[in-house]
């Protein structure tokens, strides 16, 4: 184990090589074309023996991605915002398929107006597609998710696809310190794919793809949800085991000092980064105050949290994408759901913040936790639904 410096789309990079997929299929869109290009020259450089396949579009490397899944070996690409977007069509295909295709994916907005900056309004748009969903802080646990995610994914009660999401430009492209293992490690940590099915069993022929009416589709998407539901221990286990073997335990979220809080944050991504520095300073004032970091929204961790925030006064659901639905933003929507049975549940109040790259600094985290504190003293909510940064409001 070493330290470099390295960049969130160089440590996704990285990560590929050392599980050296069979197959990678990409396009490239700003900002996730580092992955897939660093990753090109590992391939030009004979570091890996992946087949690369340079494709036309989003649309094209998806598919090509299912394709050489559905042929048993393991296969991945990499993408962002419109790019995903254009994948749409087949994500679903690839999780209906059980297929365990694992993809980095920046974070970046969802046009129009056009922008390549981060929120999450691109995999949040993709969040019932079937996928397992899971962020990353920094670089740091962009190379640790990608690397647990094959676990997870290929794993027999699991066989979901998977993305890791970075916030684009915030992590993709800033440097910073982190760990990396030991190339043979991390090969022997996810150890041999062993594919379900392959079309290319000519001994054991099967169907891929074919119409599915009244008869069985039920079934099938039956069958993707209880694969969901099971993926929540698998994630667990594959978190502790990577703890074992590496120092890292991993979970479904992290409570930053959510013990003995009152008030208390949900936040995802880089953003929980910036307020741990401010639940520590609050902390050193004597104000109660945690965090929690929502890691895996897909699953989305239901009983888990309702439980770590059952004690809470007052908890605000930062969410960097807007549903436009007029009842929050998306995390908002499934943290209050998780909230709703508590015979005793705290006051739940929703923040949209940084559509298109808009920064959120120490000042408005810092902010929030002052309208939670005014809600636990009086335990009345001025507003449920709440923007921060937007100007004229």
């Amino acid at each position: 184990m070493a330290i470099y410096a390295k960049t969130g789309n160089e440590a996704m990079a990285e990560a590929l090589r050392q599980i050296n997929p069979d197959v990678v299929a990409a396009y490239p869109i700003t900002p996730a074309t580092e992955i897939a290009m660093i990753f090109a020259q590992f391939v030009a450089d004979g570091l890996v023996d992946t087949e690369f396949v340079q494709v036309e579009s989003e649309h094209s490397a998806m598919s090509a991605t299912l394709g050489a899944a559905a042929a048993g070996v393991r296969a991945m690409t990499a993408t962002s915002s419109q790019g995903l977007a254009y994948m749409y069509e087949i994500l679903p295909i690839a999780s209906a398929l059980r297929l365990p295709i694992v993809m980095p994916e920046v974070n970046r907005a969802i046009s129009g107006p056009i922008n390549i900056h981060c929120d999450h309004s691109d995999t949040m748009a993709a969040r019932d597609f079937g996928w397992l969903h899971i962020f990353s802080e920094n670089a740091q646990e962009a190379y640790d998710n990608t690397i647990q995610a094959i676990k997870i994914a290929e794993d027999a009660r699991v066989r979901l696809p998977a993305m890791v999401t970075t916030d684009g430009f915030i992590i993709s492209h800033c440097m910073e310190g982190m760990e990396m293992f030991d190339d043979k490690a991390v090969k022997e940590y996810i150890g041999e794919y062993k594919p379900e099915y392959s079309l290319l069993d000519v001994d054991n022929p099967i169907t891929v793809g074919a119409i599915d009416l009244q008869d069985y589709y039920f079934e099938h998407k039956y069958a993707v949800a209880e694969a969901m539901r099971a993926a929540k221990d698998v994630i667990l286990e594959v978190g502790r085991d990577f703890g074992k073997k590496f120092g890292r335990t991993y979970g479904l979220f992290e409570d930053y000092k959510l013990d003995g809080a009152e008030i208390a944050i949900v936040a995802l991504g880089s953003t929980a980064g910036t307020a741990k520095a401010v639940v520590d300073d609050l902390r050193e004032k004597g104000v109660k105050a945690g965090l929690l970091k929502l890691r895996v929204f897909r699953p989305f961790p239901l009983e888990e949290i309702a439980k770590a925030l059952g004690n809470m006064k007052a908890v605000a659901i930062l969410d960097r994408s807007d549903s436009y639905n007029s009842a929050g933003g998306p995390v908002f929507t499934e943290v209050r759901s998780a909230m709703f049975d508590m015979e005793k549940r705290p006051k739940l109040i929703n923040y949209i913040y940084g559509l298109g790259g808009r920064e959120i600094c120490l000042a408005d985290i810092e902010g929030v936790y002052s309208e939670l504190s005014s809600i636990a003293k009086t335990g009345k909510v001025k507003n449920i639904y709440n923007y921060i940064g937007v100007r004229g409001i």
